[in-house]
């Protein structure tokens, strides 16, 4: 998939939350959108910033969520990237 413009593919990496007995608890549990994700591919748009591979950080309850071959993604627009994780 390709994004168009300014728009980029993000794969959503959730937090995974753990109990203090040791019991992982899926994103579901929590009821909040994962804010971090990976960078899947990027439109053609040269004010785009992020490049495929990267990490990033995204506003809270942005863009349009996908399902492609049982995998999440969100596809954004570049003005909703906060930041690179480094």
């Amino acid at each position: 998939m390709k994004p168009l413009g300014e728009n980029v593919l993000i794969q959503p990496q959730g937090a995974k939350k753990k109990t203090a007995q040791g019991i992982y608890l899926p994103e579901t549990s929590s009821g909040e959108t994962p804010q971090e994700g990976k960078v899947i591919a990027t439109g053609d748009s040269k004010d785009i910033k992020v490049k495929k591979g990267q990490t990033v950080i995204f506003r809270r309850y942005s863009g349009t969520d996908l399902k492609i071959d049982d995998k999440k993604y969100i596809i954004l627009k570049n003005e909703d990237i906060l930041a690179i994780v480094e």
